[in-house]
């Protein structure tokens, strides 16, 4: 089982879900965000899934303001189990990234963890639009996920993954990251920085103009 597996959710606990990749990259993204983030202010996470993310990164960084965020209402249940007890979390929120309204009205930063690739094209503009709305001048988006890249050959398990993904739906897949960045850009959103991440993910981190 390896990380491309994170949409393949294990049997829940209750209301709780669990992903096992969650336990495998989440120290590594922290230790990006604690660069990219800024020290004090409300990080929204668009597509918290399980909630594992939410919950870990709440605890090691309290001095952010955590709003979790999901369209499934089988995922809220499962983010407030997660987060329960957490004094910097809010309640989670039923949030499509595709709608062109949001519950949330402002962020000094958005979070996105293996979204991208598992839903439509839609959601990813959607999701361009929301955080140019939301964020502050100099706000970052944060993306993390597989994608693929020109000139960059695709790792073998990132190809497999991909045909299982458009397998199970037509509009879901691997992204290029050129793509990503273009409609960043055209919502004013500037590219700042690709770095590799194990099991050949991918953070990336866009500024507000």
């Amino acid at each position: 089982m390896n990380d491309r597996e994170r949409s393949w959710l294990a049997p829940p606990e209750g209301v709780r879900r669990h992903a096992p990749a969650t336990l495998r990259n989440r120290a590594a993204i922290a230790t990006m965000l604690g660069e990219l983030l800024p020290a004090a202010g409300r990080v929204l996470e668009v597509a918290s899934g399980s909630g594992e993310h939410c919950a870990y990164f709440a605890e090691h960084f309290p001095r952010l303001e955590w709003q979790p965020s999901d369209p499934d209402p089988d995922a809220l249940a499962s983010i407030a189990s997660w987060c329960e007890g957490l004094a910097n979390v809010r309640p989670p929120v039923a949030l499509d990234a595709a709608a062109a309204k949001w519950p949330v009205a402002h962020a000094d930063a958005i979070l996105c963890i293996n979204m991208v690739h598992i839903s439509p094209w839609d959601a990813t503009l959607g999701l361009m639009v929301g955080a140019a709305r939301l964020l502050p001048p100099g706000g970052p988006l944060i993306l993390y996920g597989p994608y693929r890249e020109a000139d960059v050959p695709t790792a073998p398990s990132n190809e497999a993954f991909d045909q299982s993904l458009r397998a199970r739906n037509p509009e879901w897949g691997l992204r290029t990251l050129e793509a990503v960045v273009e409609v960043a850009a055209a919502q004013g959103l500037v590219f700042e920085r690709r770095v590799a991440m194990p099991a050949n993910n991918l953070i990336v981190a866009f500024r507000r103009s």
